[in-house]
């Protein structure tokens, strides 16, 4: 019988388990959607982050009213409308994408995060197609279609939207901060030529250590392993599986999911932004595969680094603490 980190029977929780089996079936039914179609628009790492955070784990982890998920399609609008019309480079629309995501997310008084993502995927990747926006749409229906029928059916409980109260000079301080500091890790990124340093999820990451106060802001090591972990099961899945085993990846989801999930059992904790990272490899061209654990590793640490020390102030911790 296999025990958690915590001593405590992995899947024990018959519940949780079928919370889990919906939120894999949700992954399958975008990657073979995309597969099917032929169009790699539909898959969206973000949606492995949506399920987790709003199927799987118990609490809230976000405050968005159900109303407000419009912001997935508004930011995934943005994306691909940056792309398609903007004339400045890939530095400045990056940061077009990221501000439209922080205005938009302080207006709607919600802690989406992910819609970051939404936004700032599109142009790192220079994805022009509007079957992107309609995909995230038709998911994010999905999601919170399934998370009114979980609660219906007694699968999770009712999850009650409480609207953000908005400092508005605090806010822009904070966003101001976070741009600076993402546009700066961008153009290491692109100076260096390792745009995965700034995958969305990772962006992702960095905003929600900044601004949640959530238990996994105590566990910086923890989350920077789990981030690694992830990239390195979707690649090792991507090419084994795919690549040399020709394999449809509606296929190869299954196994990357499946450790996924284990490894949050094995720890007792979630962190959502690794299940987008785990996706990652189906979306990238395949040169750039065999590096991208590195480049998560490093964009990581980067992220995590600057949160830690610019918003937790870290480095004024005792040494127990640290």
């Amino acid at each position: 019988m296999l025990k958690s980190a915590s001593g405590k029977q992995m899947f024990g929780d018959i519940v949780r388990r079928k919370r889990y089996f919906y939120a894999l079936l949700m992954i399958l039914l975008m990657i073979g959607a995309a597969e099917l179609l032929m169009e790699r628009e539909i898959i969206f790492p973000e949606m492995a982050d949506l399920t987790i955070g709003m199927w799987i784990v118990d609490k809230r982890v976000w405050q968005v009213s159900r109303a407000s998920m419009v912001l997935m399609i508004l930011g995934a609008v943005a994306g691909v409308c940056i792309v398609r019309y903007s004339p400045f480079p890939l530095l400045v629309n990056l940061a077009f994408a990221f501000i439209f995501a922080a205005v938009c997310l302080t207006l709607f008084r919600a802690t989406l995060v992910p819609q970051i993502s939404a936004c700032m995927l599109p142009v790192l990747l220079g994805t022009e197609s509007w079957v992107y926006p309609v995909a995230v749409l038709v998911m994010s229906v999905i999601v919170v279609v399934g998370q009114w029928g979980m609660e219906k059916v007694g699968l999770r409980e009712r999850v009650t939207y409480t609207p953000v109260i908005v400092h508005w000079k605090d806010s822009l301080v904070r966003w101001s901060f976070l741009l600076v500091t993402v546009i700066a890790v961008a153009a290491l990124a692109i100076y260096t030529r390792n745009l995965y340093f700034i995958l969305p999820p990772l962006i992702v990451t960095y905003v929600e250590f900044a601004n949640s106060k959530a238990g996994f802001r105590n566990r910086p090591v923890q989350v920077l392993l789990v981030l690694f972990t992830a990239a390195v099961i979707g690649v090792f899945f991507q090419i084994v599986g795919h690549k040399f085993l020709y394999l449809p990846e509606g296929v190869v989801v299954l196994p990357i999911f499946l450790c996924m999930f284990s490894l949050f059992e094995f720890l007792g904790k979630f962190f959502a932004p690794a299940g987008a990272v785990a996706l990652i490899p189906m979306i990238i061209p395949e040169e750039g595969l065999f590096w991208l654990p590195l480049q998560v590793l490093v964009g990581a640490t980067l992220f995590i680094g600057l949160a830690m020390i610019c918003f937790q102030r870290c480095l004024r911790w005792p040494r127990a603490q640290l």
